[in-house]
């Protein structure tokens, strides 16, 4: 292990010397793992002479300078049956802890779990948090998922909750946190299966002290484990260096549970287990969900919960997600990651804001999230949301039918829906723009496209299931006010879902029409008819490149057809380049040649001409409220920096991750039950030792021959034979494909007659002006971007009046008690409608200025007094 720097080597002065009565001092501590200091005193090596020569040793060596782990049997006493043991932490990590007063600082405790997360309180399995010295109330629930991340991944979600935890503890001045909040947190990372979790993580977690190898077993008391739970409240950091913090740079005692699953069953049991195993346990107030490598902003997690603690109806709430742009952003220089940075920012400037004000956010995204735990619970018949979120996790045979099979791809939306309309309550779902956290994204094809077959059919179903069931709404508490505005939302993402699935001719037709009109000698910009030559050529060429793209899409996966999905968009984007030039040189050409020419009667190319006003100003209009709307929020540099990759890409979001969505809506991966059954009818060879097997076979010549005649009787006879019955897999898979086959014949036959129809009502070379399809296309996109605009404003208003009215009412309420102490306030009733620091919004704001993101940020919620709640 490569020396660390002495700032950054808690090894170095970072604590206390162990005492010398301590029975792991004979383990001396070292300023490295491999140093000849860990060796024990009955290791020493002497200096004898050896003989060099000889073959090499075979298999896997240990590294040189560790000492071999020795193992020895002991008898443990079974706790209600179950293993549970505490286990010191190691030497080394001990000697530099600041704090060992505590049992929970000194000691990692194990717990093998056998039964399944729902069953987890009920077997009577408990965490430190519910007995002893450690019984506290859990404030913050923090959920970190985990598949095969490496150890970089790991460390850069996990320093940054730290670094949000050190934040809480330094709120003096609340009535929730301050100096020993971190006792109100605990942080739950969630490996999902032993055989998959990356070993360097496992190390990572190991440094922290919160996991130790060769104490897990398989069975305990005949049962198999289903789990096993590491807890230790660890006081080190590691940053993405894999450099140790301590409390020396402000990293405070961090309360964490690991659980490694035994078995590999996907990310919405590891969401099982945190919400019904840990947090039944725990019963948190709020609980936030990232995703590992997911690198949290210092105050992203206080902002999530903050919005909880201003409005009592908020059920949920949804973090910024950014893409990781890469050192000095030279991740932008790749065009895929520049698209989707553009994509994630319009979301969060646009959509995220307007679905906020309406009260309902389609999807609260796993990588940065948060929720009511007390508003997730199922009524008493078992119905709610949880119940219908863990619903995904069980569907089998003739319960798992295609729709519902991949709308559970997005359970993450189904949760949200659930929420809001859960009945008889009136929760809604909050954006919190400040609260932001960086993830990475795809850079290459494949990733990118089979990330996206998961959203676009998990968004494109459980927005059908949510406009099917609509009608939940009128069984909530909503106010009329709350379910007239979700309704004008549901109006929203029908017309929304609508353009969606038309996308496809919709893409087509705009090319046809626009560079279309290049192929008339009047407009053609290269002369003797190249431009008609062009067209004709990228026409053919789109029209077989979208049958090529439905032949990738059915039979081949992106990992083994890298060339050819690379080779698809790349053709996608000169087709788009070619559109946007021909709408380029329409406008230069109106502008220059007849912007002043009002005498030609057959000139349909004058300005303020319908061709002029339908193409040019509805196309403006929609990229100009993406400029505004980013000035607004003071966040513009992406329409810099990524727009024209993102438009140069945009036909391949359409043409080929739309159509590969659609074509694999069967693959839907329930495991392999039934696959790995081993049979055991004909019986086992059994090895006796020296080569030979002990065997059951027939004995006598009669047993033989009887066999023989039996097999020559049902020659003669022709004894019927049974067919095996269709396995249920088998079934399921069929059913799966057929649906497929009338999804995509669906989407098909709608995209390519509204294409024909509309092509055929209106050919190449008429004029651009009588054109009312792409009139009613251009003008209906300027339209949704501006409702997208009008709603993310009054987002913006919204809490800039807040912020207002709350610095109003704090100076009042200073001059009339004397200052913003917590008792005044107490004394005052006003509850937690004011920020829990005792400041106003407006007075923390940063010193380069207030925006309005800043402001968006600091006052997110509603007061209590106002709307009599």
């Amino acid at each position: 292990m490569p020396e660390l720097e002495s700032e950054n080597d808690v090894f170095v002065g970072g604590g206390s010397v162990m005492p010398d009565n301590d029975p792991r001092a004979s383990l001396k501590s070292a300023h490295s793992y491999s140093s000849q200091s860990t060796f024990t005193e009955e290791d020493e090596v002497t200096n004898e002479k050896f003989d060099y020569y000889g073959p090499a040793p075979e298999g896997k060596q240990d590294r040189r300078g560790l000492r071999e782990a020795q193992v020895t049997r002991k008898e443990v006493r079974l706790i209600n049956g179950e293993l549970i043991l505490e286990c010191k932490i190691p030497t080394i990590l001990h000697s530099f802890l600041p704090r060992r007063d505590e049992r929970e600082f000194t000691h990692m405790r194990y717990t093998a779990v056998t039964c399944d997360p729902d069953d987890f309180v009920v077997q009577g399995y408990k965490l430190r948090q519910n007995f002893g010295p450690t019984m506290r109330e859990t404030e913050l629930l923090i959920c970190v998922t985990m598949y095969n991340e490496g150890e970089v991944e790991f460390t850069r979600t996990m320093h940054g909750i730290m670094r949000n935890i050190s934040h809480f503890c330094s709120r003096t001045k609340s009535r929730t946190w301050g100096k020993d909040g971190w006792q109100k947190i605990v942080v739950c990372v969630i490996a999902d299966g032993r055989q998959k979790v990356h070993p360097r993580t496992l190390n990572a977690l190991a440094a922290l002290g919160v996991y130790q190898d060769g104490i897990a077993k398989n069975v305990v008391n005949q049962k198999e484990v289903t789990a096993h739970v590491y807890e230790y409240t660890t006081q080190v950091s590691l940053d993405e260096g894999l450099k140790f913090k301590g409390a020396e740079k402000g990293i405070v005692p961090c309360q964490m549970i690991f659980c490694l699953k035994e078995k590999n069953k996907k990310k919405l049991n590891s969401h099982r287990w945190f919400f019904n195993a840990f947090g039944r346990a725990l019963t948190p107030n709020v609980c936030i969900l990232l995703d590992v490598g997911t690198k949290p902003d210092s105050k992203a997690l206080y902002y999530l919960w903050k919005a909880f603690d201003q409005d009592s109806n908020v059920a949920g709430a949804a973090g910024e997600i950014k893409a990781d742009k890469g050192k000095g952003w030279m991740g932008l220089l790749n065009p895929l990651v520049a698209s989707q940075n553009f994509e994630y920012k319009m979301s969060n400037i646009l959509d995220k804001p307007l679905e906020s004000v309406f009260g309902y956010i389609t999807v609260l995204p796993g990588a940065l999230s948060a929720y009511r735990y007390y508003a997730l619970q199922n009524d008493p018949s078992g119905h709610g949301p949880l119940s219908q979120y863990f619903k995904g996790e069980t569907l089998h045979g003739a319960d798992a039918d295609v729709f519902t099979a991949n709308m559970y791809l997005a359970e993450d939306r189904i949760l949200c829906w659930e929420l809001v309309a859960k009945r008889g309550e009136q929760w809604v779902l909050k954006f919190v723009k400040s609260a932001y956290g960086e993830t990475d994204v795809p850079d290459a094809v494949p990733e990118f496209v089979s990330q996206r077959r998961r959203w676009l059919n998990g968004a494109f179903f459980a927005a059908v299931y949510s406009l099917v069931h609509f009608k939940q709404i009128w069984q909530t508490d909503h106010s009329l006010a709350r379910k007239i505005l979700l309704h004008i939302e549901f109006v929203y993402q029908f017309i929304s879902l609508l353009f969606t699935f038309f996308s496809l001719a919709n893409f087509y037709l705009t090319f046809y029409f626009i560079a279309g009109s290049l192929a008339d000698p009047k407009m053609d910009p290269f002369g003797h008819h190249i431009g008609k030559y062009i067209f004709v050529i990228l026409r053919y060429v789109c029209v077989l490149l979208i049958c090529l793209q439905f032949i990738l899409s059915l039979g081949n996966r992106p990992q083994g057809a890298k060339k050819l999905f690379l080779g698809t968009m790349v053709t996608y984007s000169i087709i788009m380049a070619y559109t946007t030039f021909a709408s380029l040189y329409i406008v230069v050409k109106q502008l220059t040649t007849h912007a002043l020419e009002d005498t030609d009667a057959d000139n349909t190319y004058k300005l303020g001409n319908n061709i002029f006003t339908n193409l040019i100003v509805s196309t403006l209009s929609t990229v100009g409220l993406y400029f505004l709307m980013s000035f607004l929020y003071l966040d513009p540099w992406h329409m810099f920096t990524s727009s024209a990759q993102y438009f140069a890409l945009l036909p391949s979001y359409i043409c080929t991750l739309q159509v590969y969505a659609f074509c694999n809506t069967h693959d839907v991966t329930w495991g392999t039950k039934g696959d790995n059954v081993m049979h055991t009818d004909l019986g086992a060879a059994k090895a006796l030792g020296s080569g030979t097997v002990e065997v059951e076979m027939p004995s006598e010549q009669l047993d033989i021959d009887s066999a023989y005649d039996v097999a020559l009787r049902n020659l003669r006879d022709r004894v019927e034979v049974l067919k095996p019955p269709i396995s249920e897999n088998q079934l399921q898979e069929d059913y799966y494909k057929s649906v497929r086959t009338y999804v995509v014949a669906t989407y098909m036959v709608c995209n390519a007659v509204l294409a024909m129809a509309v092509s055929e009502a209106y050919p190449v070379g008429a004029h651009l002006g009588s054109n009312f399809y792409l009139t009613f296309l251009l003008w209906s996109v300027a339209a949704l971007a501006l409702f997208r605009a009008i709603g993310s404003s009054a987002f913006g208003v919204i809490n800039i009046v807040s912020a207002i009215a709350e610095g109003r009412i704090q100076a009042k309420f200073e001059r009339i008690f004397g200052g913003g102490d917590e008792h005044g306030r107490q004394k005052a009733g006003l509850g937690s409608g004011f920020s829990e620091s005792g400041k106003t919004g407006l007075s923390s704001g940063s010193s380069g200025g207030l925006s309005l993101s800043d402001v968006t940020s600091k006052i997110s919620g509603k007061f209590t007094w106002i709307g009599g709640k």
